[in-house]
């Protein structure tokens, strides 16, 4: 059997980096992809594709993109299902990554520094 996704599309929001109990980094991020085609009224639409990344493909991510970062990522569709609290099934299916390439130019030193100053006044207050 054959499961291999390859999505090219932006970051819909800054990745946000955990750390399991076991110390593993994952990241999840939702991936925005154009669709090849044009819908009724012309307009090209987008698919939001969430994805999952373990360990140094989470760390790096996390360090280099943000917002509207333009990825390549290659992987496997992953479903899953779990009870909600008011006891309903739900079902989730995903991209679990296992390459990524940035796409869009490295962020420039003062976007870099403007990142930095906001991390120390957050945890400075």
């Amino acid at each position: 059997m054959i499961n291999q996704v390859t999505l090219v599309g932006r970051l819909t929001r800054d990745p946000e980096l955990r750390v399991t109990p076991d110390g593993t980094y994952v990241a999840n991020i939702i991936l925005a992809v154009n669709r090849n085609y044009r819908n009724q009224n012309g307009e090209i639409d987008t698919d939001f594709v969430q994805c999952t990344l373990w360990k140094k493909i989470a760390e790096n991510t996390a360090q280099y993109c943000r917002k509207g970062s333009v990825l390549g990522i290659t992987g496997r569709i992953q479903t899953r299902n779990y009870e909600n609290q008011e006891g309903k099934k739900v079902f989730v299916t995903e991209v679990v990554a296992e390459g990524v390439r940035f796409l869009s130019p490295k962020p420039s030193a003062e976007h870099t520094k403007q990142k930095e100053k906001e991390a120390f006044t957050v945890e400075k207050s």
